[in-house]
Parts: C-alpha cells; structure tokens; sequence
C-alpha cells in the first residue's frame, strides 16, 4: 500500500515519520488529559464521542501521562509546535497527542481519526472492524494562520443544522475560520433588535431567478429566512468548540438592497420603493453617506459585534456603482466639503469611516479589494477576488491580505465540463487547479510576504438552492484549499493528494457529505417549500 493511502492525512502533515506495526483501540480505552483545563477536555470530549458512536466502545477520560494503550494528551515544552501545532506519536502501546494550546490538540486528534478506518466517522455503530492506526511519527503546524471558507447565504439561507455540518467539515480539515456572508440584494439574514424592518422586509423577496441568469424567468414564489441572534450565539459557540471563528460579513455601501427595502431614507430617495432583489447581479441602489447612515451602521455593527466575538469584522465594500453618487447633489458637496477628488474617494471616505468605528471597538476590518481604490483606510485587512493585485498592493502598503482569487478560490465555478453539470454561475476551476494555488507571490519581498496571512474558498449561492448542491460545489475543492493553507509548499503533490482523497471520501460518504463524485449526487433543487417566514 502506498504511503499516501495507508498515511492518508489531509491536509498532509509538515512531518510523517513511517514506522512499523499498529496500534489497536482496546475495548476500554483511556483518554488521559495533562491538567483539567475545559477546552483541552472539550477536544477529548469530542474525540470520545466519535469513537463512541463508530466502535461502540466509549472511551474514559481521566488524568495522566502514560497508560496501557491509552490515548495521551501532553502539554508540549518551549514554543516549538506553535498554537496550533501538534505531534502525533502511535505505537502498539499507545498513542500520545503533544501540543502547546488546546487547538493543537483539536488538529492532532483530527489527523489521529484519519489514521483510523473510515468507519470511524460513522454516526453509528459498525461491527467486524479492526480499528487499527498504523504507527507513525507526525510533527505538524500550518503555513498560514487564516485558512478560511465563506458561505453566501443572501441568495440562498440554509438551516442552522446545515451551518454546523459546514462547520464540522471545515474543522475537520484543519481550517479556522468560517466567513459568514449575512446580508445581500437579495436578503438581509441576521436579526437586528433595533431595525426590525431589516429582517420583516429586507428577508423576504417576491420571488427567485430560475434557470440561467440570461434566461431571464423567476419561479413566482416568495422567498425568505433569517437568523435570530439566540441561532448566531449557537452557532458562534458550536463553531469556537471546534476552534473555527466565525466573521459576520455586513455588506456596505452596496449590495444593500434589501437595506433599502426596508430603510429607503438611507438611499438616494425617501420616497423611492426599493424592492428586496430578485435578480442576481450589481445595481445601482446604494447607501448614501448620510449622517443617518453612518448612525444606522454603527447601531447595526455594535449588534453584531456582541454577537460575533472574532477579531475580524468584514464590510463588503465590492461592487459599489457610482452613479447614484454622480448625481446626487448632496454627494458632490460632500466631495467638495471633505476634498475627494471622486466617488471613488468618497467610498473610501465612507469606508474610512467603517474602520474607525470598528477600530474603535478594538477589532479589525476586512473589505474586498476594492477598498483599495480611492486610498486603503488606515486599519483595513483586504481580501483580494479580483485576481492576485489586490493582496499584492495591500501587503506593499504593509497591510494584512488574504487572497481569495476567482480563478483558483471561487468555488461557485464549474469544476467538469458545464454539459454534464448542473447549472453554475460559470467559470472553470477543477480540483487541480485549487490544489495548484500558491498564495504568496513571488513579487513580494520577505517582509511583505509575511502579510499574506492566508487563503480562502468563496461560495456565492446564486445557483445554490439547496445545501446538497452547496456540497457538491464545495468538496473536494475546498480540501484542495485547506492543503495550500496548512502544508508546506515542498510537500504539496497533485497525485499524493488525489490518492489520499480516493480514502478520504469514504470518510465523507460516512458523514453523509455530497461531495462531487459522491453516490448519491442529485438534490439540486429545492428540498422544501420556500419559506415565507423565519423557517
């Protein structure tokens, strides 16, 4: 057997040391922690619980630091493994995690799982197997401390039980952040206690595209759904025991439409009815930059914040026409009152002013690359999709990049020839061509190289009806991404990721994930009666 699919760890470790013989789970076995601390316990808790379930034998969990074929947790001595580094050693005696932070462990017990047979992701009991790990020697850290992937739900809302099987796959795979993008043209999806109208109105649209967007049809059915802020705590929480962190995207000054549905008098007119939008696409209706807009904003982020814990608060800030701006007479004083030379110094003003209020509130922003133009506000993290520029200019001007570019990161593309496929908003971008990604330009010096601080996939629902769909369209490619983020760049191989992927997918079959190339691929459409409510 290949090292690749007897080891088949993805993403691939820093470090595998081969060695001979295996280690086989006992009928009890022992899960012994260093200390009592709560989250290192949480990850055992979690270890458990999916032994559990796949072998039928539930593990103890106790203190200690060596017992008959017991899984061991050590803290690690001197900063060499990092917060989340980890190594993984298997003997036939026993199983020793070593880590230095409580997600250190988290990532060594997901790579020990990996280890296992793919039954052991089973969510019930299977019989006549032998859960054995072959012996092996890993040392492990990640390349990039931001390993990401985003999921639109403005165009499509998927369930909150949906939200945490997507979570669970993004921990699996190593990665920590989930990007949440709440609100859209086409929906505004978290509760906002001061702005009722946003979830009453904005949530809902009349109706919903159908077919190819050139098709030009919409299947007459109204359409909605959001979070309530209790859901955004429960998933928060799910999500930080898994050591993903979730960042809430609220889109500004455009794509806010559905804003405008419920709040006109914060657009070019009062009086103008703005509908929730039904196409998909860029449009004109924008947030004007309005002191009542800015108060607006700031009420809306300060809700947010309480919720979202994370460092990282993303606005938006893409796909702002102008034209609005060009002809309001209350924009071009401004310009002439602040001395911006164009509206697209006045975006930048309006972002600016973003920034300093979330600065304020000690968190840090992140915009999509067109924050660049008109000037980068001081504090601003880019998130560069139009191509590789974007992060490129940001680190230049010593500001933090994750790069997110169409062609290798955009996971709403096609992934096979578009004839034997379901409808996809277009684009090509195979397996491969993820996998190949290299996030840090070779035009950057050492010093700038360093703000490249990661990668993330992007999923854009237009086309998305139901969460089957959104896993055909994500996995593998995102396991491509996680490998570019986490393994070292020498010991990146297309065809040792592949044939780790053939056994990996029988993991994912277990976890009842549609991944592209699944049995059961179908479920493109809707799963259940648009909802004309919350649910």
């Amino acid at each position: 057997m290949a090292q690749s699919a007897k080891y088949a760890i993805l993403p691939r470790p820093a470090l595998l040391t081969e060695q001979p013989g295996t280690y086989t789970l006992p009928a009890t076995v022992s899960i012994l922690l260093p200390n009592t601390n709560a989250e290192i316990r949480g990850v055992a808790g979690l270890l458990a619980d999916q032994l559990t379930r796949a072998t039928g034998r539930t593990p103890k969990i106790g203190q200690g630091q060596s017992g008959k074929q017991a899984i061991v947790f050590a803290l690690g001595k001197g900063p060499k493994l990092g917060a989340e580094g980890y190594s993984l050693r298997v003997t036939p005696k026993q199983i020793t995690i070593t880590a230095e932070e409580p997600k250190g462990f988290f990532y060594g017990a997901q790579s020990l799982l990996q280890l296992f047979p793919a039954e052991v992701f089973s969510p019930s009991i299977v019989k006549g197997i032998s859960w054995a790990a072959p012996c092996c020697y890993v040392e492990d850290q990640p390349r990039y401390t931001y390993r990401g992937l985003h999921l639109d739900v403005g165009r499509h809302f998927f369930p909150v039980s949906f939200i945490k099987k997507y979570i669970d796959l993004i921990a699996l795979h190593k990665q920590n952040t989930f990007h949440w993008h709440l609100t859209e043209d086409q929906g505004w999806r978290i509760e906002i206690k001061k702005y009722p109208k946003l979830t009453q109105i904005g949530s809902q649209r009349k109706e919903t595209m159908l077919g190819r967007y050139g098709d030009n049809k919409y299947d007459g059915k109204p359409y909605g759904g959001f979070y309530t802020q209790d859901e955004i705590r429960e998933v928060v929480k799910y999500a930080q025991s898994r050591f993903v962190t979730v960042i809430p995207e609220i889109e500004l000054p455009g794509h806010s439409m559905a804003v405008l549905a419920a709040y006109p008098e914060l657009g070019s007119n009062p009086d103008k009815i703005v509908p929730v939008g039904t196409k998909w696409g860029v449009f004109d209706d924008v947030l004007f930059p309005r002191e009542e807009t800015f108060t607006f904003l700031q009420d809306v982020l300060t809700e947010v914040m309480a919720l979202f814990p994370s460092q990282y608060i993303h606005i938006g800030g893409d796909e702002c026409p102008k034209k609005q701006w060009k002809e309001s007479r209350f924009c071009q004083e401004l310009m002439k009152k602040e001395g911006l030379k164009d509206e697209h110094e006045l975006q930048s003003y309006f972002i600016r002013r973003i920034d300093q209020f979330i600065t304020s509130k000690g968190r840090k922003m992140i915009g999509w690359d067109e924050i660049l133009e008109g000037g980068l506000s001081p504090n601003a993290i880019v998130m560069s999709w139009r191509g590789t520029e974007g992060g490129i200019a940001a680190a230049k001007q010593k500001h933090d990049a994750i790069m997110t570019p169409g062609n290798f990161c955009y996971l709403d593309h096609y992934q096979a020839d578009a004839k034997t496929q379901p409808i996809a908003i277009g684009g090509f971008t195979p397996v491969e061509e993820s996998y190949g990604y290299e996030p840090t330009p070779e035009t950057l010096t050492p010093d700038e190289a360093k703000h490249i601080i990661g990668v993330q996939g992007n999923v854009w629902t237009e086309y998305m009806r139901t969460p089957e769909y959104v896993e055909y369209m994500v996995w593998p490619r995102a396991i491509a991404l996680a490998e570019v983020g986490w393994t070292p760049k020498d010991r990146k191989n297309i065809d040792d990721f592949l044939q780790r992927l053939a056994v990996h997918k029988k993991r994912l079959d277990y976890l009842n994930v549609n991944y592209f190339g699944a049995p059961i691929n179908n479920k493109f459409e809707y799963q259940w009666p648009a909802p004309t409510a919350k649910r």
